[in-house]
């Protein structure tokens, strides 16, 4: 017992020092979350630049007949989405669990390192592996930057079409709970609104200027973006963005329903991207170094209005 003790205060300093590492500050904070009308709980239809999207952590869109996957503004839906990641967590439970019962698990080794130790021993083990997973294989991440050069904008609807040429709403023709609605036309003025709201968003959230984002995103994102940055002031944390530029965008559905109209669009975009600590020291991300970032960005307008953000979601 003495020496689970003495090993136990050895390895509080690391994890302290793990829990510590930031997560994603940038905008949305790599989590997928808002509402998509009537389509929230379906995903968007695939793009080129997007083939796949995560489902919403959270909405406030009514859940028709059962509450949407990995609901919570946690890294849950991760594990969801990726299997293998669900896999070993279930494992390194399993192998604590069979530890405490029993005074060893896989841990154990000939080391003595038996129940409560072992467990912990695993989740720390868990905590890293876990982590490195999530940053390597989750979509929408920064990818590691993209250095010096930009890619050409991209104003192409799926399938190819003429840059700078009207999208062709695709809207479905009822909703999940049989309402009509209408495809909506999407047109060049309104491409490069999707991609000055995108870029307009991005700077206020790197001036910490939620007034200025409360502008161009609806209440329901705006809460979601409240909190997040909160956390960062919890933690003497700030995020700091600049040069922003959309590399590549794509339509992928337009709808309207009623006198509201929505357009879900994939985004390619980069950006300077770094995290200072209260001290103004860099803690993630680079100053010299882009950051590419690939989302699926959804945009909302009341009939004659302009475009707001209504959703954010992930690749996968």
């Amino acid at each position: 017992m003495r020496r689970f003790f003495i090993i136990l205060t050895a390895m509080l300093p690391l994890m302290g020092a793990l829990s510590a590492v930031p997560a994603e500050a940038r905008l949305g904070g790599g989590h997928s979350f808002g509402s998509r009308g009537s389509f929230s709980f379906r995903p968007p239809r695939a793009t080129t630049i997007a083939p796949h999207a995560a489902p919403f952590e959270r909405s406030q869109a009514p859940a028709l007949g059962a509450r949407s996957p990995g609901m919570g503004f946690g890294r849950g839906s991760t594990f969801n989405r990726h299997p293998f990641m669900s896999g070993l967590l279930g494992g390194f439970i399993g192998a604590g669990i069979f530890g405490l019962l029993f005074g060893g698990g896989f841990m154990h080794m000939g080391l003595g390192f038996g129940g409560i130790f072992g467990v912990l021993l695993q989740l720390l083990i868990l905590f890293i592996v876990v982590r490195w997973l999530f940053r390597r294989f989750a979509g929408g991440g920064l990818g590691g930057g993209v250095g010096g050069g930009r890619q050409p904008s991209i104003f192409a609807p799926q399938g190819g079409g003429p840059a700078g040429g009207n999208w062709s709403g695709r809207g479905r023709a009822t909703d999940e709970a049989g309402a009509s609605v209408a495809p909506c036309q999407i047109t060049q003025a309104d491409q490069q609104a999707f991609a000055q709201c995108l870029v307009y968003v991005q700077q206020a959230w790197g001036a910490g200027d939620l007034n200025a984002i409360s502008q161009a995103a609806t209440p329901e994102m705006m809460g979601y973006f409240r909190e997040q940055l909160a956390t960062l002031s919890r933690q003497g944390l700030r995020n700091r963005v600049a040069d922003v530029s959309v590399d590549g965008m794509e339509l992928s559905e337009a709808w309207s329903e009623g006198d509201t109209d929505f357009a879900t669009v994939a985004m390619r975009f980069s950006m300077f991207d770094v995290t200072e600590d209260a001290g103004g020291r860099v803690v993630d991300g680079s100053p010299t170094v882009r950051a590419l970032v690939t989302e699926i960005w959804t945009f909302t307008r009341r009939r004659g209005g302009h475009w707001i953000v209504a959703a954010i979601q992930q690749t996968n």
